[in-house]
């Protein structure tokens, strides 16, 4: 997925979602060992990470445990240690498809508040950042990456909910 700026100007920090593989592993027992139980969204607006969009009333959707640092770590062979952490995230309960193309940054709602935390390539923190997301928020972001992948050492920036802890996406250097 390319994003852009409030202004349409192409920038080259992509949003990932959650991996087709990690969510059919997700789909039967989440990171943390318990079964996926599905369930119909009744009020909608929960923030999917496997399609990077909001629900809507009525879709088949789950609230399961990832471990976004350790799937990260099992595909590059890294060792976060103590840094391998995981916390709910929404996923449909069946296959989506995935993001649809956007101009935008996913779950960016001007005046939340996002951690971004920054990872070396042996899966540890090297930084971080409160980030309060502004009207431009396309640029508010693309900012924040900016000054994360300035520094050699970062190889991904986790987003996560500050009220809930929540992953919603990852970057990896451009």
């Amino acid at each position: 997925m390319t994003t852009h700026t409030d202004t349409g100007t192409p920038t080259t920090y992509s949003a990932r979602p959650v991996p087709p593989s990690a969510l059919a592993q997700l789909r039967v027992a989440d990171d943390a060992g318990r079964a996926c139980v599905p369930y119909t969204a009744v009020e909608g607006g929960d923030p999917l990470r496997c399609c990077l969009r909001l629900s809507v009333p009525g879709e088949s959707i789950a609230l399961v445990s990832y471990a976004p640092l350790r799937r990260w770590a099992a595909e590059t062979g890294a060792e976060p240690g103590a840094y391998d952490e995981q916390g709910p995230v929404f996923v449909h309960a069946a296959e989506c498809g995935g993001p649809a193309p956007s101009e935008e940054y996913p779950f960016a709602r001007a005046g939340a508040l996002r951690a971004l935390r920054r990872y070396d390539t042996a899966g540890r923190i090297v930084g971080g950042r409160l980030l309060e997301i502004p009207e431009a928020t396309g640029e508010g972001f693309d900012q924040a990456f900016a000054e994360a992948f300035a520094d050699p050492a970062v190889a991904l920036v986790h987003v996560r909910a500050v009220e809930y802890g929540c992953f919603h996406f990852e970057v990896r250097r451009p």
